[in-house]
């Protein structure tokens, strides 16, 4: 059962990094909310034990699972959901500002902008300078 696990996780894993090296934004999130549930995976096939709940009184002789991995495994449930709302706002934003969802496109406006951003302070020195003199 471990093996069907680690196969699972490790076939997640593979997809998100697959979708991380890609250069749409969205892509790149799902991406990482694939690799942060193949490592919820990992965390519960750790885990993997049957037996008594641990609240005692326990019974001597039958085996107990072990509450940490489940716990874990919650919290990042939790705070991958959070990240994913995070990221897909920020990924909402720059498409709003840029009008664009590829890394390339928004790379190449964000440059243009800056050479833009220069060419204005070189200007507003060079006014400057001529003032003084």
């Amino acid at each position: 059962m471990r093996l069907v696990f680690a196969a699972a996780a490790s076939i997640i894993f593979g997809t998100g990094a697959y979708l991380l090296l890609s250069r749409d934004l969205v892509r790149v999130v799902l991406g990482l909310v694939l690799v942060s549930q193949a490592s919820v995976l990992t965390l519960i096939a750790t885990g993997l034990a049957r037996g008594q709940a641990p609240i005692y009184p326990l019974e001597p002789g039958e085996p107990v699972s072990d509450p940490l991995s489940q716990a874990m495994a919650l919290t990042a449930i939790v705070i991958g959901l959070a990240v994913t709302a995070l990221l897909l706002a920020l990924v909402l934003r720059v498409v709003d500002a840029y009008r664009a969802r590829d890394l390339d496109e928004v790379a190449h406006d964000e440059a243009a902008y800056e050479e833009q951003r220069e060419r204005e302070a070189a200007e507003a020195h060079a006014e400057e300078e001529g003032a003084a003199r």
